[in-house]
């Protein structure tokens, strides 16, 4: 598939606001994604080209948040691991069992979240006693978390933050900081699927890429520097238009 230089240039613009807006909040597929569509990129495709060059702000994010000193990576190995196992697990169910149901289950779990963080004006700005140990909750949750991402997708990011907030305690800006760790481990199990299935379009996915490493970094560094208010609205924000798309997608 060809591009016009023009088009190019605007899905590289686009991925660099996507991997900026997902490194503070999460959900820059929701923009990336129409966008390789609006230029006539086939959707099987698209959702592959997507995948590959979200993997790039993610990694630049995470790499920039490790560097901070904000994920432990002691810590969070186990994590990794279970969310590895989990978004592997939930590959391989997709092509068993239609992902479609979870369409009416998921929105609302995501307005929870929403009603939640509003209510909880001090949520996050602060560190708070877990709710049970890291261990179990990077098994329970890497499981839960990372078959939901392998099986469907929308909304990990929000859910991940929400857990590492709600039950582990953290501050916003380490629950967004580990959440781009664990997004970028499931991410790879998707596009590892999405390269054996020859659906990619390697030139502008890598171009895109570039335009996410950029947004990945600069987003990230913009969560170390802002205070907890701005990127807990922006998060709030995401988990809206998450919500919205999956209801849009429902009744079209």
């Amino acid at each position: 598939m060809e591009f016009e230089i023009w088009q190019i240039l605007i899905l590289v613009g686009v991925a660099f606001i996507g991997g900026f807006i997902d490194a503070i909040a999460g959900g820059g597929g929701l923009i990336c994604l129409p966008a390789l569509m609006a230029v006539g990129v086939p959707p099987h495709a698209a959702l592959a080209t997507n995948k590959l060059q979200g993997c790039f702000g993610t990694l630049s994010a995470t790499v920039n948040f490790t560097r901070k000193g904000f994920i432990n990576f002691k810590e969070i190995f186990i994590g990794i691991i279970f969310t590895l196992i989990g978004a592997c697990t939930g590959t391989i169910s997709v092509l068993f069992v239609d992902p479609k149901f979870l369409n009416y289950i998921i929105p609302i779990l995501l307005i929870f979240v929403v009603i939640y963080t509003i209510f909880s004006p001090n949520l996050g700005e602060t560190q708070k006693e877990a709710k049970m140990s890291k261990n179990a909750f990077f098994i329970i949750f890497g499981l839960l978390i990372g078959f939901y991402d392998g099986f469907l997708g929308p909304g990990t990011g929000s859910f991940w933050t929400f857990a590492f907030l709600g039950v582990l305690g953290l501050s916003m800006k380490q629950a967004v900081a580990n959440t781009k760790i664990l997004n970028f481990t499931s991410n790879i199990v998707a596009l590892v699927v999405f390269i054996f299935g020859g659906h990619i379009l390697w030139l502008i996915g890598l171009l895109m890429g570039f335009g996410q490493m950029i947004g990945g970094y600069m987003g990230s560094n913009m969560v170390i520097k802002k205070d907890v208010k701005f990127i807990k609205t922006l998060f709030l924000i995401m988990v809206c238009a998450t919500i919205l798309k999956i209801l849009y997608d429902i009744v079209k």
